[in-house]
């Protein structure tokens, strides 16, 4: 569960961080660790939110074009902002992350995507993954 909770945490993150395209992504992580983390999370976990907050930034143009070639009709602007940091998350742990199964991140997100978005995104969200796995030769669940 704690996990979980790092991962929502990312989330709101990188959520935030389509509206702030012109601030410093390392202030911006510090003041969100200072201010906005939950002061129940574990340090282990605070760790695991860093590295999957800067890891999906660090590979955020390779996961937009995934994205942009497996949504036929859906622009990445056309995309709702809180499905779209789920899915450049989930992208992240799943092609770039080897300690978390493909099936994890996947539930994951279809989690994360039923708790802050519509009631569609879960579809949405486990459509998009399910096809990007599929036709773009990343490693399968």
């Amino acid at each position: 569960m704690s996990r979980r909770l790092a991962r929502e945490s990312a989330i709101q993150f990188l959520y935030s961080t389509d509206y702030n395209k012109n601030e410093n992504i390392e202030d911006m992580l510090e003041e969100f660790k200072e201010d906005k983390l939950p002061d129940s999370m574990k340090s282990e976990d605070v760790k695991f939110a860093e590295e999957i907050i800067k890891g999906t930034i660090e590979k955020l143009q390779d996961i937009d074009q995934l994205i942009q070639n497996n949504t036929i009709g859906w622009t990445k602007e056309r995309i709702a902002k809180v499905d779209l940091a789920i899915l450049r998350l989930a992208l992240y742990e799943i092609q770039f992350r080897n300690d978390i199964p493909d099936s994890v991140a996947i539930n994951e997100a279809v989690e994360l995507a039923k708790k802050y978005s519509t009631e569609e995104s879960g579809s949405f969200v486990n459509g998009v993954l399910g096809k990007i796995i599929r036709e773009s030769g990343i490693k399968g669940v």
